[in-house]
């Protein structure tokens, strides 16, 4: 068995333009990165909002091995029965009992046993149960895996307080949900890979991978305009992690951004 194992953790995937990059540019950055697992988020790959099978498929068709998600896997009217239909797409593991599909997928690849968990922050979200005590929950009975946390979270304080109450028991925390990659990457103390927040997998002349005009509107008239995503050029952010085999513990964190032209 190889000493060591890649991670490859993509942000928030944005509509057509995110997918388009997906597909122009990630089977050569798995390459380049020598990713072993490829996770992204996919809550907004279908049309900025949501996700479908269509998207679902698009993007496990260059490479993605999990897709986790947020707040926004519910937009879509089939959003049930896709999480019910498909193990490689997970809600956060803290909705309440009830909520279709799983929040986390334990499996082996090429040897290597994994468990991807995705969680949601409470922070100015949802008032869910607690993610802090879910992970926990979950843990207790995949001790043995390379475990690698999704957190899908508006607080930085929130994200940053669950890496450290997850040190040493995960290899991986990584954020989504902001949309914006964020420059504090590093290993904690008990051998945790962590970063708040991925970035996004999506068009870059925009806010937050939203139309600017729309954007610019809602902050000058505080009408609640819907958003749309933006189009033109597109790249993909997140981060790879390099996770030792043996004892669980990552190694190193490198930020990833990767302009393309599809």
């Amino acid at each position: 068995m190889q000493e060591t194992v890649r991670v490859l953790m993509l942000g928030d995937v944005i509509g057509d333009p995110g997918l388009r990059a997906l597909f122009a540019g990630l089977p050569g950055l798995i390459k380049k990165t020598r990713a072993d697992l490829v996770v992204a988020n996919g809550e907004n790959a279908a049309g900025g909002f949501g996700i479908n099978r269509e998207a679902a498929e698009r993007m496990f068709s260059v490479g993605i091995d999990v897709i986790t998600t947020g707040n926004h896997v519910w937009e879509k009217k089939d959003a049930g029965a896709l999480l019910d239909s498909d193990p490689r797409i997970l809600r956060p593991a803290n909705y309440p009992p009830g909520a279709p599909g799983s929040g986390f997928r334990a499996f082996e690849k090429d040897g290597v046993s994994w468990l991807v968990l995705s969680l949601q922050g409470r922070e100015r979200l949802y008032p869910i149960d607690c993610p802090f005590r879910t992970a926990k929950d979950i843990l207790k009975h995949h001790r043995g895996a390379i475990a690698v946390v999704d957190f899908h979270a508006e607080s930085t304080e929130e994200k940053e307080a669950l890496g450290f109450h997850l040190d040493s028991e995960v290899s991986v925390v990584a954020g989504t949900h902001t949309h914006v990659q964020t420059a504090d990457e590093r290993v904690l103390p008990g051998g945790t890979g962590y970063i708040t927040d991925l970035g996004m997998s999506g068009p870059g002349d925009s806010v937050i991978g939203v139309k600017t005009d729309i954007c610019l509107r809602r902050s000058l008239t505080q009408m609640p305009l819907k958003m749309e995503s933006a189009e033109g050029e597109a790249g993909i952010q997140g981060a790879l992690f390099e996770v030792e085999v043996r004892t669980r513990k990552a190694r190193s964190v490198v930020r990833i951004r990767a302009e393309i032209t599809p």
